[in-house]
């Protein structure tokens, strides 16, 4: 009976000291309101890459070039900065991106081309960006049409068909996608 009112004891502790620390980190969105939050993994060739982000939802605007500007690096999603983190080496297109933790942003252009920037420095709440001196790099994404409209913005670790995997985020009426792929 002693020892259960001891764990109990400890346990009413924790949750007195993580209470507060969970109330002092505001999830605020750039969307006016709080939005959903998300993380997907996938084994990519024997190597998880997993992806944390905030979900922002479309309501009826324009997002792509509104919303999310053209020529304008943005923090791909809501709330704090989009993280990547990969187990083992990958390359991200034609990225070699060493194993790790990475804040990943975006910079859409007018004429339908986006690149996916890798940022080294975690913990960004992402706008406006200025941090062009910790990039790893920047790779070039391929856009296409979505089946149909994404109300929230969407990233997904997808596993390729033959090996590999793809890097995809969807919105509104597009999707960017990038290949994954283990370094050799």
């Amino acid at each position: 009976m002693k020892r259960l009112r001891s764990i109990l004891a400890l346990l009413a502790m924790t949750l007195m000291t993580v209470a507060p620390l969970n109330a002092q980190t505001p999830k605020m969105a750039s969307t006016g309101g709080n939005s959903a939050h998300e993380t997907t993994s996938t084994v990519v060739d024997g190597n998880r890459v997993t992806v944390t982000y905030g979900r922002p939802a479309a309501k009826g605007r324009k997002i792509w070039g509104e919303l999310v500007p053209f020529g304008k690096v943005w923090r791909t999603g809501s709330d704090e900065a989009t993280t990547l983190i990969t187990q083992k080496d990958i390359m991200i297109g034609d990225l070699a991106v060493p194993a790790g933790a990475y804040t990943l942003y975006t910079q859409p252009e007018e004429n339908g081309s986006c690149k996916l920037i890798v940022n080294k420095t975690l913990g960004q709440w992402g706008i406006p960006y200025s941090q062009k001196s910790t990039e790893l790099g920047r790779v070039e994404m391929q856009k296409e049409a979505t089946a149909g409209p994404v109300e929230l913005f969407t990233i997904k670790v997808a596993k390729g068909a033959s090996g590999g995997g793809m890097l995809q985020l969807s919105w509104e009426n597009s999707m960017y996608s990038v290949p994954i792929t283990a370094k050799k």
